[in-house]
C-alpha cells in the first residue's frame, strides 16, 4: 500500500473517530479555504528591505538575531523564497509589505517620496499567483527615527516627515487593494517610546493622536484598503514608556472605526492574548493579527503549535470571527533555515485553526451552560489525544503539497540548490 492510501485509510478511521463527536471532518477541511494567512515578506531577510544594500534593522527594541547563510539580498530572491514557501503550504496565503521593500530599481527614495510606481511590480506578481497583498508603513530603521520618536515627535519636522509616510503607504494600499480586487489591510506601528521614565506623556500621546489625525484623514473605500493600529507594551530601549500603547490604539480603533492589531507578542508575559479577541470585536468591526511566539519579550520567534496560539485559533472559530479577523504573521529568525522556519511556522499556526475546527463546540457549549464543568474538562482532555494528525496530513494530500514531515527533504533541497549558492 502506497503512502497517500495510507494517509487516506488513516483519515477514514479518523473520520469516523470524529463523527461519534458529531464533527463533520469533509466539511471542516473545506472550512479551511477560509483560513487566508498574510505571509510577512521580512522573514527572508531579517527586516533589511531594499533601501539600501546596507540596510540595518533598528528602533523601538526590535532585533533580529542569528546569521544563518542564505537571507535575500534583492526582489527576485525574496519572490524566489516566497514562491518556494507557498508550494510548501495547503491553503490560502497573502503577502504583506513593509514600505522598505518597494522596487526601487536601485536609487534612493526616501519614505516621504515613495510612490505607487515602487510597488507596481509587487501588484503584478501578488496577481500572477491569485493572491492579496497587504502594507505596512515602516517607521523605524532610519535617520528621523534615532531619537525614539516617529509620529509623536516633538521636532514638527520629523512628526510631518512620518506623517507624509504613512499618508503615501495608505494611498498605495489602496491602489493594491484595489487592482487586485481584495482589500489591502494598512498596519501602523512605530516604535515610540522612552528608555527611562518621562515626565510628559500626554505630550508625546496628543502628537500621536494628531499625526494619525492628520495621516488618515483620506477616506478610501473599505473593499480597497483597511486601516489598522498596533501597540506595544515595551521594546528594548524604550522600556519605561511606549507612546502607542494597547490602551491608546484601543481608544483610537473604537472612535474612528479602524481595526485594532493584536500582536502574540506585543503584551506583558502574564497576559493571555486569545482572551482579547472576544472583548476588542464587542466595539470593533474587524481586528488584524499579528501572530507570532514570544518568550520572555517580543522575541518573535518562530510559531509553534502551543496553548497561547491554540486559543487565539479557537476563540476565532468557536465565534464564527474568521470573517472579522485578518490573520497575519510576526516573527523573523535568521539563526536557522529561513524558508524552513517560513514553513515550520505558516503550518503551526494553519494547525491551530484546523484543531478548533474540530472541536464539538456545541456540545461543550451545552455542558458549560449546565454547570457541567467536569464533563467540560474531560471532553477538552479527550480532543486533545483525537487523531488530529490524520485530518491534517490528508488535508496536504488534497492542497497538493508534502504531508507530515516531508516538506523538511524539499528545504534542505532548496538549500542545497539555491541558498548555499547566494
Amino acid at each position: 500500500m502506497g503512502n497517500t492510501e495510507l494517509i487516506k485509510e488513516a483519515y477514514e478511521l479518523a473520520r469516523k473517530q470524529y463523527a461519534k463527536m458529531g464533527v463533520d471532518t469533509d466539511a471542516v477541511l473545506k472550512k479551511m479555504d477560509e483560513v487566508v494567512i498574510s505571509l510577512h515578506c521580512w522573514q527572508t531577510d531579517d527586516v533589511g528591505g531594499f533601501e539600501t544594500p546596507d540596510a540595518e534593522l533598528g528602533g523601538g527594541g526590535i532585533q533580529t538575531t542569528g546569521n544563518y547563510p542564505g537571507k535575500a539580498s534583492t526582489i527576485e530572491e525574496m519572490r524566489a523564497d516566497l514562491d518556494k514557501v507557498m508550494s510548501l503550504l495547503p491553503g490560502k496565503q497573502r503577502l504583506n509589505l513593509h514600505a522598505i521593500y518597494g522596487d526601487f530599481g536601485g536609487e534612493f527614495v526616501d519614505r516621504d517620496q515613495i510612490e505607487l510606481k515602487h510597488f507596481q511590480s509587487w501588484i503584478d506578481w501578488a496577481k500572477e499567483r491569485g493572491m492579496g497583498l497587504d502594507f505596512n508603513a515602516t517607521c523605524f530603521s532610519h535617520p528621523k527615527a534615532d531619537d525614539g520618536f516617529t509620529l509623536s515627535s516633538k521636532n514638527e519636522e520629523n512628526r510631518k516627515f512620518w506623517v507624509e509616510h504613512v499618508k503615501r503607504c495608505r494611498e498605495i494600499s489602496a491602489e493594491m487593494g484595489k487592482q487586485l480586487g481584495t482589500p489591502c489591510v494598512h498596519n501602523t506601528w512605530i516604535p515610540d517610546g522612552t528608555k527611562d521614565i518621562p515626565v510628559d506623556r500626554n505630550g508625546y500621546r496628543a502628537n500621536l493622536k494628531k499625526s494619525l489625525d492628520e495621516a488618515l484623514a483620506v477616506k478610501y473605500p473599505k473593499e480597497h484598503m483597511k486601516d489598522a493600529v498596533e501597540s506595544k507594551v515595551f521594546g528594548i530601549g524604550v522600556e519605561s514608556m511606549t507612546v502607542g500603547s494597547h490602551d491608546f490604539y484601543l481608544g483610537y480603533a473604537i472612535k474612528n472605526n479602524t481595526l485594532i492589531c493584536i500582536d502574540s507578542g506585543h503584551f506583558h508575559p502574564t497576559e493571555v492574548v486569545g482572551d482579547k479577541i472576544s472583548s476588542c470585536l464587542q466595539f470593533v468591526d474587524e481586528l488584524l493579527l499579528h501572530v507570532t511566539r514570544p518568550i520572555r519579550w517580543d522575541s518573535d520567534h518562530v510559531v509553534t503549535l502551543n496553548e497561547d496560539v491554540q486559543l487565539i485559533a479557537s476563540e476565532i472559530v468557536r465565534n464564527d470571527f474568521l470573517p472579522r479577523v485578518n490573520i497575519g504573521l510576526d516573527f523573523f529568525d535568521a539563526s536557522i533555515n529561513r524558508v524552513g522556519a517560513y514553513v515550520t511556522g505558516t503550518r503551526a499556526a494553519q494547525k491551530a485553526f484546523l484543531i478548533a475546527m474540530l472541536e464539538p463546540t456545541a456540545e461543550l457549549v451545552k455542558h458549560e451552560e449546565a454547570g457541567e464543568n467536569f464533563e467540560r474538562l474531560a471532553l477538552l482532555e479527550e480532543l486533545k489525544t483525537m487523531p488530529f494528525g490524520a485530518v491534517w496530513d490528508y488535508y496536504c494530500v488534497q492542497q497538493g503539497v508534502p504531508h507530515g514531515a516531508n516538506y523538511i527533504a524539499k528545504v534542505n533541497e532548496y538549500e542545497k540548490e539555491v541558498l548555499s549558492k547566494r
